[in-house]
């Protein structure tokens, strides 16, 4: 991953996610550090991770 131009952009999913790996976490914040779009999209994206989990959760349930 480059964490220079727009290919950091693409990585704001992943990382509210937690699957980039350490040094694309790291380049990542380093971007996220100077990019207000980022970081706005980071927000919206904040309770992505918990949504899954509940859906993972229910879909779970619902199998037993």
């Amino acid at each position: 991953m480059s964490v220079f131009g727009e290919s950091a952009h693409h990585d704001v999913a992943a990382y509210a996610l937690g699957v980039l790996d350490l040094e694309d976490v790291q380049g990542f914040e380093l971007h996220l550090a100077a990019c207000a779009q980022c970081r706005v999209e980071l927000e919206e994206l904040r309770e992505l991770p918990g949504l899954l989990d509940e859906v993972k959760s229910e879909s779970h349930r619902t199998r037993q």
